[in-house]
Formats: C-alpha cells, sequence, structure tokens
C-alpha cells in the first residue's frame, strides 16, 4: 500500500477525482492565518471547494476549527472512507467518498460564493502555493 497517512490517502483519491472534474488541487493550503485546510480545490470556473479529510471519529471531533474554512471556499466539503459513521457530518455540507484511488461526491454542499476581491486573493495564494510546491519538488535544496 502507499506510504501514506490514512488522512493523505483519502487527500489522494480526492485530488484524483478534482482532477476528472477539471479542477485543480493543492493539498494542506493555508487560506489565511491559522487556517489550513486538507485540499483546497480551484475549478474550471474560478470556483473554490474546500474538502476536509477525516480518517476517523477522533480525527473528525478534534477537528474545532472548519466553520472558520466556510468563508474562504465557495463549498465545502468532508471526504471520509466508507467505514466512516456519516450521520455525524452536519448537514448543508458536501460528502465525499474516497480512498486512495478515487472518490465520489455523495452530497453536494451548497454553493455560497465567495466575495470576489477574497477570490482573486485566494486564486493568487493557490497558484503562488502551487508554484513553490513544484519548484521545491525540482529543486528540494531551494529554501523560500
Amino acid at each position: 500500500m502507499l506510504d501514506l497517512a490514512p488522512g493523505q490517502r483519502l487527500a489522494r483519491g480526492v485530488a484524483r477525482h478534482l482532477s476528472a472534474l477539471g479542477f485543480a488541487s493543492v493539498e494542506e493550503f493555508v487560506p489565511a492565518l491559522g487556517l489550513r485546510v486538507d485540499v483546497m480545490g480551484l475549478g474550471p470556473k474560478g470556483e473554490l471547494w474546500v474538502i476536509e479529510c477525516k480518517s476517523s471519529v477522533a480525527d473528525y471531533r478534534g477537528d474545532g476549527k472548519w466553520q472558520g474554512y466556510l468563508d474562504w471556499c465557495d463549498r465545502y466539503f468532508w471526504a471520509v472512507d466508507t467505514a466512516f459513521p456519516v450521520d455525524l457530518l452536519p448537514d448543508g455540507t458536501g460528502l465525499i467518498i474516497a480512498d486512495a484511488y478515487d472518490a465520489e461526491i455523495l452530497r453536494m454542499a451548497p454553493d455560497l460564493p465567495v466575495a470576489p476581491a477574497r477570490r482573486k486573493v485566494l486564486i493568487q495564494k493557490f497558484a503562488t502555493h502551487a508554484a513553490r510546491r513544484l519548484q521545491t519538488l525540482r529543486d528540494p535544496g531551494f529554501s523560500v
């Protein structure tokens, strides 16, 4: 199996699924100081999705910051595996079932558009994050 933590396996499957939908994605994205989302997706029309990957009930219950992410995306999703008790997840959020290889959206999140000025800042941060990640892969000794 992959040498990844359970949440990273979920994120990998989510990223593959988002790619099939025409989205680019980055993991461990920081939209604002004090926030770090598991996966941020940028869609073909500039839509911004946040996906939090929860590998266990304890992982979910330990996440007290998720509501702070709602102002930083158009749609908010939970990604869990097939063993997760999905009735624990709050209504009004999206639901993705994932594994390390793919994912499926079971419940579409409501569309709550980000303000245009914030969207511009987020897309610029997304691009910078992705470019730095690529540079680090190409030049492992590089440091910002």
